[in-house]
């Protein structure tokens, strides 16, 4: 029996090369872009607690922008995997320009939104009831930080456009690649500019956008010089942008297939954004403790989402190519993967919990709080693994619908009211409403395992 287990849940060799091949780029790339915001969070956390706050508030915002932006590529990445397992690469080239004009169109939205409603949003996550921090300094810390950030949007979204196109097309090292150089003018842009070492103006807060900024422009020419300079390898990018007409029959299916998995982004994302805002009703320190806990948890966090995107691609991939029972087995053995592989990285994360926090030039009361949060989000990675990988597999064979219930339909039904009750009329510490959140999603455990296991995600959605 036990070895009929580790049959059906692993794989060989040869299935572990083919995985990693895939996931080490992602994680390599995702993990250098986190690692370097932890230093830049470090850095601004230096500074002060006022500084750090805002920059974490306004940060929410861009999360937000970000996951909509992947949600946009997404919605036609699961027509871009299928369409290159099954060999067309007109398909890939009308998903690559769908995916520009729906990212092109939510830049527009966001910069318009932040121009005309910045100081509101940040206000939303501003109140009292810590011995913490300065509220209307951290305001016009926020306030600063977004007014130059803001000019970073449009590159990332283009970025983005060209990556998740080469990777679901098989070439994950050229983003990755593009991802580490554009984190490294990142770090040193920060260290330049946020401290005004060697002779540069020391500008705080301000200089870590402004080092951002610069990072998401080389990166968007990189990607985009590097895969003109290749089109043999990739001929989806030949005249892809003589026309931006797509046929009337795809664009149909994408909004009927796709357009909810960006939907879903959208919901789910500022419904973190509104978890965030309820959390924060018990005080600044709040705010900079869930700040300092992020920051560590998305390094470890990485992994499984590394594994998902990876989910997404090969799955697809081989639902694009018709062969149903090979992706159940392969998806099986993929959600066993990243759960061991989070088991690890919990532990790791658990094992720093007490002194990562220290590093902070801030007050006792926040990294007592951090240390708690980072705790609960350590215990909790295995839950988080399990329910990303069941996600993706739905949404590889085009079930898109369910995704949306079973995610963001999920966090505004549920772990809102939730956390909005027991911050606002309960009494009890803010870390065991932060648990009681984060416990809730066990009943997504339960519902992805029901929907996974029956196998309604098995179908080819690009087949002629």
């Amino acid at each position: 029996m036990k070895q009929n287990f580790w049959k059906r849940y692993t794989g060989d060799k040869a299935f572990y090369r083919m995985v990693l091949m895939i996931v080490v780029p992602i994680i390599i790339q995702n993990g250098i872009t986190n690692f370097v915001s932890l230093l830049d969070n470090i850095m601004v956390g230096q500074v002060g607690t006022e500084q750090m706050s805002g920059v974490a508030i306004v940060n929410q915002f861009m999360t937000v922008f970000n996951i909509c932006i992947f949600g946009g590529v997404s919605s036609a990445g699961i027509f871009t995997a299928q369409y290159y397992g099954q060999g067309s690469q007109e398909g890939v080239r009308n998903t690559f320009r769908f995916k520009f004009i729906i990212c092109l169109l939510m830049t527009v939205f966001a910069i318009v939104l932040f121009l005309t409603a910045g100081e509101e949003l940040i206000m939303l996550y501003l109140h009292e009831g810590a011995q913490t921090g300065d509220i209307a300094r951290t305001l016009e810390y926020g306030k600063e930080y977004l007014a130059v950030i803001i000019f970073g949007i449009a590159p990332y979204a283009v970025s983005q456009t060209y990556a998740s196109t080469l990777r679901e097309t098989g070439e994950t090292v050229l983003p990755m690649k593009a991802g580490i150089i554009a984190v490294l003018v990142n770090l040193l842009g920060n260290f330049l500019l946020i401290f005004g070492n060697f002779g540069f103006p020391a500008l705080g807060a301000v200089g870590a956008a402004l080092a951002t900024d610069i990072a998401r422009v080389v990166e968007c020419v990189i990607l985009m010089c590097w895969t003109y300079s290749h089109r043999q390898e990739h001929p989806f990018i030949e005249g892809a942008f003589r026309s931006l007409r797509i046929p009337k029959e795809l664009t149909v299916n994408i909004i009927r297939k796709g357009i909810p998995i960006m939907l879903n982004e959208i919901a789910w994302s500022t419904g973190q954004a509104f978890l965030m805002q309820c959390y924060s009703v018990r005080g600044l320190s709040v705010v900079a403790g869930l700040n300092i806990s992020s920051t560590v948890s998305n390094l470890f966090n990485v992994v499984f989402l590394s594994i998902g995107g990876a989910i997404a691609i090969i799955v697809g991939q081989l639902l694009g190519a018709g062969k149903m029972e090979e992706a159940r087995d392969t998806d099986r053995k993929l959600l066993f993967f990243t759960v061991s592989t989070c088991l690890v990285c919990g532990s790791l994360l658990a094992l720093i919990s007490p002194f990562f926090p220290l590093i902070y030039n801030t007050s006792g009361e926040v990294q007592s709080l951090a240390t708690g949060f980072i705790l609960i989000a350590a215990g909790c990675m295995p839950l988080y693994a399990f329910m990303h990988g069941c996600y993706f597999t739905l949404r590889s064979g085009g079930k898109t619908w369910i995704t949306v219930l079973f995610d963001s339909v999920y966090v505004w039904a549920v772990d809102i009211p939730l956390a909005f009750v027991l911050a606002n009329f309960t009494g009890l510490p803010i870390v065991v409403v932060y648990l009681s959140c984060q416990l809730i999603e066990t009943l997504k455990c339960i519902l992805g395992y029901i929907l996974v296991k029956k196998g309604i995600w098995l179908q080819n959605i690009v087949a002629a």
